[in-house]
Parts: structure tokens; C-alpha cells; sequence
């Protein structure tokens, strides 16, 4: 069921887009608790409690179907810290409608699947040919082409080349609600690749104009990649099949052309953003056509539905180092891991604990001091060591609150502190700062639920509470509310980073920062 955060659009925009605002001053504190101390002679102090910080082991999985794919992944990358990360893509294709009837003698000329990535749309390179010649059922025609070039946004190495391959699925995809696994392998045809295309790391907007009255001849939809697949392959699959059972309806056909995988053939070079639901493929066809005794073969265009409605799945693939690979055989839930790793599309989380030691200095605080919480951020660094590279720092978290009960069942939600005090001044579930630099470091508000722990009338067990770190955002229904706690992008997030935990040897390891105010 839609979880609905009981706020105007107003504030659920300043919680959750205003979080992703990143600063690179100190941060400031938040209102909850300071507004129970002004006029009233109170005084703000700072103090860091250490923090039990651990790695959550997601086994390399995460749910990649349709229903958790706004954006899609293609590509692949290999770095030091996490190693290879593969990602491949695969579709249902469907007839826009079925018992379709081609014509007499209809013969595929050509195939062609596009694929729109995210790109720099504020760099683009212009090429015009003027002496540009496009061929047509009627012959030459004398036309301009120009052509603007966009960057691919990517990451990783960004001037590497990879082979894109487009194969056939031979396994039914499941149903559209069904739930995958990014981590199950489906079958596919792999000796007869349907097409390929070496990318350079760019796309394309062509416009085609004629000299004559410069009328537009064609123009790409949008930038993207163009594929050209196998025209004999669709022949057969298709063309050969009008009026015969396969084509009568959707059931059979997506049981017998069961999809369309696309991966690229290396294990290293970059991953890139997609949207599935943007993907075309059009078939260009020709067939006989008589009108007043003269036969002619115009040409006609067939695109299939390979957007909304289809079956979606993104399949990774990793390679992980031994540093990595031993820091997930060796978590310490109980005293914290020295290094926390976090990555999206099923790497590792990181869990957030508060230590008995912090816990009781803040309730005798509290009791003895009648020192309230003003605000409280957990602080986490980058390892200034290990995370030295040039690939951009993650700008998007999400943080969930964690319940153990008695029976061992762990309950998760959305923080006290993103449902009850959103609204408040300065509030932001995260910022980060010195991005630009190393290390970097970010904050994440934990106010409302450390004073629901130290501040209650009554013991809390928060031995059984923990939060869970995760990169990627939180999703929003049209209505402009959160979807759900299980709503996020970390399916196709592709930023990662190494991060220093409760190391106590490290002066920058996580910490809780709380304000606090006495009468």
C-alpha cells in the first residue's frame, strides 16, 4: 500500500529534494528542540559520541524488475575498491497490435533499435554536411545533414570504448509483477548476435533537411544510440509468420519471441543511465502495393511496443577484490567494521548503531543536566586512503530507520525524523560537504529518533533499533508523496564509496554530533 507522508508538497519537496542540496560550510542545527530553549537563556553545545558502524552484506542481489527500474543500467566497470560490476538489460518485445498483416511479398530492409541514455545536454558538437545525398524510393535527393553530439553521462572510465550486443532471450521473462532477482541468469542465444555497435561515449541528434525548399526529410526523435539488427532474423520472426498463431495474440507471442537482451562484451569501461521505457525498435519494411494497374514497393514502418507494460530486468554481473570479499566475511555487528562500503545495484549498505556507552552519557545528560537534544547528524567520512579516485562522490542517500521485535522480525520505516519534523528550519535528511576534496563528509539527520530513545518517559531498547544507509533516493508517487520506504533508485544507482566506520585509531571515524541546550 502507498505509504503517504502527511505533509503538503511543499515540505515533502524541501525534505527530500532540499536534502540533496550538498554545502561545503558546517552545518547548521535544527529547530526541533532548539525552539523549546529560545528566550528562555538556553545555551547550544556540540559533543561527538562514537557511532557503531558496520557493512550490510546484500550478497551482490537487489530486485531489478520492472515495477524498481525508473532508470536502467548498461555497461560495465572495473576499480580497485569494489571491483568488476557488470550490467546487462533485458526486454519483452510486443506487436503494437496483434495479427498483423504486412502486405504481399513484404521484405524487412533494415532493423534498428535506439537506446537513450542520459547526456551532457549543455555540450554538444555540430557537424554539418552541406553535400549530403539521401536516398529514397525515389531516387537521390540533395539535403543537408547535421548532426549534434552529446557526452553520455557516465561513470567510470569515461574514454573507454565498449561493444554493445543485442542477442535473443530464449527463456519466458515471467510476468510484469513478478519479482527478479538482478543476480538470476536468463537464457539467450549466444551464438547469433542480432546486432552490435561500438560506443564512443556520445549520441546523436540528426536532422535532415532538403536543399530545395529546406523541408525536414527525417529527424531523430532524441539522441540516442542506433543499433542496426539482423533483417534476416526479423524476416523469418516476423514477416514469415503473418496469420499463423504466434502473431494472434500477446500470450503467444511473448512465449514465442521471448525478448531482447543487451549487455556490452567487455568488463571494463563505464555504466551508463537509461530509460527502459524510452527504448524504440522499428522495423522498415517494403511491399507490393497496386494502385491503377502499377505495382509499387513503398516502404513502411513497424515499431514495436518495448516500453511501459513490458517486462524489464536488470542483470549484474561482479568480480569482487579480496579486500572487499573479506570485509563482508568479517562483519562485527557488535563493536563496528573499521572500513564501511556502500554501492548501489546490490553492493554493500552500511548499519548504524548506537553504542550503550553514548546512550547512557546522553540520558544522564538529560536527567541530571536537563540537556535537550538540539540536533543530532551522524557524520560519516570518505577514507581519505582508500577512496582517492577521480569518480564523482555520491550525492544521493537514503536512510531507514530499523526494528528488531521479539520474535526476530525486523520492521523497517521511514526516520522520525523525515515523518515528524520535515517542516522544521535547516531540516535536510542528508547534506554532504567537501565534495571536491579528500576526504569528504556527509551528515544525516537523526534528531527526532535519538531524542525519541534518550528523551522517553519510559526505557527504549535501542540495542534493537539500527539505522541502514543506502545510496539513491527515495521515489515519489505523481501526487508528489513517497511511494513507499521500498521505493528507491538504489536499483539503478551506480555511485559507490568507501567510508571510515569505528575505527578507533581514526580521528574522522563515524560519530554522532549532538547539540544539546541546558537552562
Amino acid at each position: 500500500m502507498t505509504y503517504t507522508i502527511k505533509r503538503t508538497f511543499a515540505i515533502l519537496f524541501l525534505a527530500i529534494f532540499g536534502s540533496a542540496l550538498l554545502y561545503n560550510c558546517e552545518p547548521d542545527a535544527d529547530s526541533l528542540g532548539e525552539q523549546l530553549f529560545l528566550g528562555d537563556a538556553a545555551q547550544g553545545k556540540e559533543i561527538p559520541f562514537d557511532l557503531i558502524g558496520y557493512n550490510i552484506d546484500n550478497l551482490d542481489s537487489i530486485q531489478s524488475d520492472a515495477s524498481k527500474l525508473t532508470s536502467a543500467v548498461l555497461g560495465a566497470f572495473d576499480e580497485t575498491q569494489f571491483g568488476m560490476q557488470k550490467a546487462s538489460y533485458l526486454t519483452q518485445v510486443r506487436l503494437p497490435s496483434y495479427a498483423p498483416d504486412f502486405g504481399t511479398n513484404a521484405k524487412v530492409d533494415s532493423v534498428v533499435l535506439v537506446i537513450k541514455p542520459t547526456y551532457a545536454s549543455d555540450s554538444v558538437t555540430t557537424t554539418t554536411n552541406e553535400d549530403f545525398v539521401y536516398k529514397d524510393a525515389t531516387g537521390d535527393i540533395a539535403a543537408k545533414k547535421v548532426v549534434n553530439t552529446y557526452p553520455i553521462n557516465k561513470y567510470g572510465k569515461a574514454k573507454k570504448t565498449m561493444t554493445l550486443k543485442v542477442h535473443e532471450v530464449t527463456q519466458f521473462l515471467d510476468g510484469y509483477s513478478d519479482k527478479v532477482s538482478s543476480k538470476k541468469e536468463y537464457d539467450y542465444d549466444s551464438s547469433n548476435e542480432l546486432g552490435s555497435k561500438v560506443l564512443d561515449g556520445n549520441v546523436n541528434l540528426v536532422t535532415i533537411t532538403k536543399d530545395s525548399d529546406a523541408s525536414s526529410i527525417y529527424t531523430s526523435s532524441a539522441a540516442g544510440i542506433r543499433v542496426k539488427l539482423d533483417s534476416a532474423f526479423f524476416q523469418n520472426k516476423i514477416i514469415a509468420k503473418k496469420g499463423q498463431t504466434e502473431l494472434s495474440d500477446v500470450s503467444n507471442f511473448i512465449r514465442y519471441f521471448k525478448g531482447l537482451r543487451i549487455s556490452v562484451a567487455e568488463n571494463d569501461g563505464y555504466l551508463m543511465n537509461f530509460g527502459p521505457n524510452d527504448l524504440e525498435l522499428v522495423m522498415y519494411y517494403k511491399n507490393d502495393k497496386t494502385e491503377n494497374g502499377t505495382t509499387t514497393r513503398p516502404q513502411t514502418t513497424y515499431t514495436f511496443a518495448v516500453g511501459s507494460g513490458n517486462t524489464h530486468i536488470g542483470s549484474y554481473a561482479y568480480n569482487r577484490p579480496a579486500a572487499y570479499t573479506n570485509a563482508m566475511n568479517s562483519i562485527n555487528k557488535t563493536n563496528g567494521d573499521e572500513k564501511l562500503y556502500t554501492q548501489g545495484m546490490g553492493g554493500a549498505s552500511i548499519g548504524v548503531r548506537f553504542s550503550k556507552t553514548s546512550i547512557d552519557s546522553l540520558k544522564q545528560m538529560y536527567k541530571e543536566n536537563k540537556a535537550a537534544i538540539i540536533s543530532a547528524k551522524i557524520r560519516i567520512y570518505t577514507d581519505k586512503n582508500l577512496w582517492t579516485n577521480k569518480y564523482y562522490k555520491p550525492t544521493s542517500f537514503t536512510i531507514l530507520q530499523k526494528v528488531v521485535d521479539d520474535a526476530g522480525k525486523t520492521t523497517s520505516t521511514f526516520t522520525t525524523d523525515l515523518t515528524d519534523i520535515a517542516g522544521s528550519n535547516n531540516f535536510s535528511l542528508y547534506r554532504g560537504y567537501d565534495l571536491d576534496k579528500n576526504p569528504s563528509y556527509y551528515d544525516f539527520t537523526v534528531t527526532k529518533s535519538l531524542k525519541d530513545i534518550v528523551e522517553a518517559k519510559e526505557d527504549v531498547d535501542y540495542t534493537r533499533r539500527y539505522y541502514r544507509i543506502d545510496l539513491g533516493t527515495f521515489l515519489q508517487t505523481s501526487t508528489g508523496t513517497l511511494a513507499g520506504q521500498q521505493y528507491s533508485s538504489r536499483a539503478y544507482d551506480r555511485s559507490r564509496a568507501v567510508f571510515i566506520g569505528s575505527d578507533a585509531s581514526n580521528a574522522n571515524r563515524i560519530k554522532v554530533r549532538v547539540t544539546y541546550g541546558t537552562k
